[in-house]
């Protein structure tokens, strides 16, 4: 059932896109729909192009005949689609868990619009139960977990293959298990302010539309609704 959310999650998100338009391309198992989507659409004659949000969205891109563009050719993106891990009723996220949260806010913060996809076991009341991940960068990361432990925050190291994950942009993510998190803006400068955090999971004000696959059903909610 989490899978056809997706699926149908995705498929809605590929039909608000319009030719012409310059995309973000998110992370993640719920895009990987949106992206194949939009590939029946550019195999019917749709110009597009996008932005992605990392190397994996970027190798998954290339064999669907989505033509990619380099972040610095573009001003504004028309449009961006992306997932989440959690989002409340007033879209503040946790994302970061397929380690492109860095990436994935650096687009979301130049997109006219941003459109997030999920199942219905990503809509929570309160943010906290996925561990939040934070990217630091890798000189000195033990001394940000003290700093954290000192937050009441125990963060652990991501590992990837035996070794430390290191993100595209060549970070470490400590992921952080908070607990309920019941002012994420709050949390989000505090996290911040800790030196050597390059950003938090913390997605407060960057979605403007959401898509939720629930059952057979596609719900759309505006953040302005």
């Amino acid at each position: 059932m989490q899978k056809q959310e997706k699926k149908i999650a995705g498929e809605a998100a590929a039909a608000l896109v319009e030719a012409g338009m310059v995309l973000g391309l998110g992370t993640g198992s719920t895009v990987t729909f949106f992206l194949e989507a939009l590939s029946k659409k550019i195999q019917q004659g749709m110009k597009v192009r996008g932005v992605p949000t990392s190397d994996w969205t970027a190798t998954l891109c290339r064999p669907l005949g989505i033509e990619l563009l380099d972040i610095h050719s573009v001003d504004r993106l028309d449009l961006t689609v992306d997932g989440a891990d959690e989002i409340d009723h007033k879209f503040r996220m946790i994302k970061g868990g397929g380690g492109a949260l860095l990436r994935e806010k650096i687009i979301a913060e130049i997109s006219e619009r941003v459109v997030i996809i999920v199942d219905s076991t990503k809509l929570v009341d309160l943010l906290g139960i996925f561990p939040l991940p934070v990217e630091v960068i890798r000189f000195g990361y033990k001394h940000v977990q003290s700093r954290l432990a000192d937050m009441g925050i125990v963060a652990t190291l991501r590992f990837s293959g035996g070794k430390p994950y290191i993100t595209d942009n060549g970070h470490y993510i400590l992921d952080c298990p908070t607990g309920l998190i019941h002012e994420p803006e709050l949390l989000s400068s505090q996290l911040k302010a800790v030196t050597g955090v390059v950003d938090s999971g913390l997605f407060t004000n960057h979605c403007h539309t959401l898509i939720l696959g629930k059952e057979d059903t596609v719900i759309l909610r505006s953040k302005d609704s």
